[in-house]
């Protein structure tokens, strides 16, 4: 995809007008109708301040990415973690990096927990898809099950007890940088 063009749809996408896009950008509506019709060429400096004004930056706008998968198939998950103690980890996405989280199943047998995770930068979200858990952050105990939620930085100790000596428990839980 050319310059122009790709500045022209995240223009319309944000239902702005070349005037409204060349006043946020300090530059002239003439300027900004030639560039996205690709007869004239941006200086980096004002290429960066039409992506500042389109709530952007130089790297989203050039980077490669785009949405190529949109399902990810259950054959697809890839197993991270699967211990005698009853934990099994599975990635549902792999290409996360570009997403910046990461999505998993966590399955505990009961009475089974994760390790401890200690501290890192981000958060963390998880919903109970089946079960009662216990969600440890540092030494403070929160219970939670079926269709409750938690979400949470991951700046403390951290990790997911099964709380039944019955039934498994399984949870939705998405790491985000």
């Amino acid at each position: 995809m050319k310059i122009g063009e790709k500045l022209k749809k995240m223009r319309l996408s944000r239902g702005l007008t070349q005037e409204e896009l060349a006043v946020r950008a300090d530059l002239t509506r003439g300027f900004i109708s030639q560039l996205e019709r690709d007869l004239t060429s941006p200086t980096l400096e004002s290429l960066e301040m039409i992506l500042r004004a389109l709530g952007t930056n130089l790297k989203e706008f050039f980077s490669d990415f785009e949405e190529k998968k949109i399902i990810y198939k259950k054959s697809e998950r890839v197993p991270i973690y699967d211990t005698p103690d009853g934990v099994k980890e599975e990635l549902l996405m792999t290409d996360t990096e570009v997403k910046k989280i990461e999505p998993m199943i966590v399955e505990l047998d009961p009475q089974a927990k994760t390790e401890e995770e200690n501290y890192h930068e981000g958060s963390e979200f998880g919903y109970i898809l089946e079960g009662n858990i216990e969600l440890w952050l540092d030494d403070v105990k929160y219970k939670a099950k079926t269709g409750d939620a938690f979400y949470f930085k991951s700046d403390k100790i951290h990790y997911i007890k099964n709380s039944s000596k019955k039934k498994k428990a399984k949870v939705l839980w998405i790491e985000i940088q």
